[in-house]
């Protein structure tokens, strides 16, 4: 006879919730589990808002992972609808590429779609894509690990002590010199602290880089995992900052999230539309500057090309530096073919191959090479 107990049925979505919580870094202690289902059934919960508040109150999330916290909940308890029902609004994560005297163009109908991935649009297609739970490549174990030491850094505004540098520390060179009756032997130095350079990553999600979208995806949860203040951007129709859901531990879950708020997967290709709404929100535009900017696209423009070389030198303004990885760059001596790149070509930093996950690794942690 098996002496293993068995919970109820009822209580099983409410432990594998705390197990989530605990898998995406939450501390929670058995104690405070007991008093979730206890608060549960004392409530005799009528909707998700008491099962919520109950959560709240006994498994006590701190306010900074708030937000985390909630979408966890989400996730778990109303899988995507509370996601798309936020879409449906087109918040303020989420911008709409617009055009001026194309009101004639109807979205892809779903046999004119870009199955293969091998062409450019300049249509709309909003279509759902779904992940599949791949293990984690050589190169992406590589970034998780020299990530924190080797990612471009900068100087900060505040000084830290040093053998040697710029600026005299009088503070810590007079508090010496009483133990030598007033007498200065040796003169404090200070230095500016290194902080870590703000990261920007811009996505191609359309239909011609359909083939590379799910390993760049992965890339940029190891990236935003590895880097707090690494931000995540995709483009395709539509500009979609998808960083907050990035921020969730477990990478099943984080894509999942992405894939609901991203609505212009394996679509058309607007690329100096997406830039030109970037810069044009004062909060996303604030995230380019003094930052290291990593564009992957394969930069097959269907739309205007003023509209992209304006938008690329705007951006090359304001980043610390500018990088376009693109798949056609296939060696050392590449030389741009596609008007869009050889438009944009003197206007970026770095033109260079990003047809793999193990190229644009490389580059990212190259960039810390670097001068600050």
């Amino acid at each position: 006879m098996s002496t293993e107990l068995q919970l109820p049925r009822a209580a099983r979505i409410f432990i594998s919730f705390v197990a989530l919580l605990r898998a995406n870094g939450f501390a929670v202690a058995p104690e405070q589990t007991t008093a979730f289902l206890a608060a549960i059934e004392l409530l005799g919960p009528r909707d998700l808002r008491d099962i919520r508040q109950s959560a709240l109150a006994t498994l006590a999330p701190p306010p900074e992972r708030r937000a985390t916290f909630d979408r966890l909940f989400d996730l778990h308890f109303r899988g995507g609808e509370a996601i798309e029902h936020a879409d449906d609004g087109e918040d303020d994560e989420t911008v709409r590429l617009q055009e001026e005297g194309r009101g004639d163009e109807e979205p892809l109908l779903s046999d004119e779609a870009n199955e293969s991935g091998l062409t450019a649009t300049r249509t709309e297609a909003l279509v759902e894509r779904r992940f599949a739970q791949l293990s984690t490549s050589d190169p992406l174990r590589r970034l998780a690990r020299e990530a924190p030491r080797r990612l471009p850094r900068r100087r900060g505004h505040r000084r830290m002590r040093a053998r040697r540098g710029p600026f005299a520390d009088l503070r810590r060179t007079l508090r010496d010199s009483v133990r030598s009756d007033g007498e200065i032997l040796r003169l404090g130095h200070l230095k500016r602290r290194q902080r870590p350079r703000k990261i920007l990553l811009l996505i191609d999600v359309s239909g011609s880089m359909k083939s590379r979208t799910e390993e760049n995806m992965k890339l940029a949860h190891v990236l935003v995992q590895a880097a707090p203040n690494a931000e995540v951007f995709t483009f395709g129709t539509r500009l979609t900052r998808v960083t907050r859901a990035l921020r969730l531990k477990r990478r099943e879950q984080a894509l999942s999230a992405a894939a609901h708020l991203v609505s212009d997967w394996d679509g058309g290709t607007r690329i100096g539309d997406a830039l030109q709404a970037f810069l044009a929100v004062p909060r996303f535009g604030g995230y380019a500057r003094g930052a290291a900017v990593v564009i992957v696209s394969d930069g097959l423009e269907r739309g205007e090309l003023d509209a992209l070389r304006d938008a690329v030198a705007k951006l090359s303004w304001r980043a610390w530096r500018l990088s376009w990885l693109t798949p056609l760059a296939t060696g050392p001596g590449f030389r741009p073919q596609t008007e869009a790149l050889v438009a944009i070509e003197r206007f970026v930093d770095d033109l260079v191959d990003g047809g793999s996950s193990a190229s644009i690794v490389a580059h990212v942690l190259a960039l810390g090479r670097r001068a600050a």
